[in-house]
């Protein structure tokens, strides 16, 4: 029997990283690990509700964005008020796609990560 962990996204400005998925989305730090050499850092964010984190990966010698291909895959998120969530995610410019007949959309973290938000159902 297995159950989910968490998920990594490789980011390439932390600190940008760390206060967009604050402010979008109230994802807040619950564990960090730095390599002893300085090399990496792991923050891993949760939502105060469930286990699931979500792995922000910091690599010291990156020095240009990740190329993420055609991103055809995403991390989805829901909330039980999306008509508010979605008017704060298009006050910070978040918005990359909508599909309004299933009543979802997409937002993009700084580094292209689209993030799928649906209603709680």
């Amino acid at each position: 029997m297995f159950t989910f962990n968490h998920f990594s996204f490789n980011v390439f400005d932390l600190e940008k990283s760390l206060k967009f998925y604050d402010e979008a989305l109230g994802l807040k730090p619950v564990r960090t690990h730095e390599a002893k050499d300085g090399s990496f850092k792991l923050v891993f964010l949760g939502d105060g509700e469930t286990d699931f984190r979500l792995e922000l990966t910091w690599l010291k010698d990156r020095d240009k964005p990740y190329d993420l291909g055609e991103c055809e895959y995403h991390l989805a998120l829901d909330t039980p008020d999306i008509e508010a969530s979605h008017k704060k995610h298009k006050e910070m410019g978040a918005i990359c796609y909508e599909n309004e007949g299933m009543g979802v959309y997409f937002i993009s973290d700084p580094d292209g990560y689209w993030i799928e938000i649906v209603p709680r159902r």
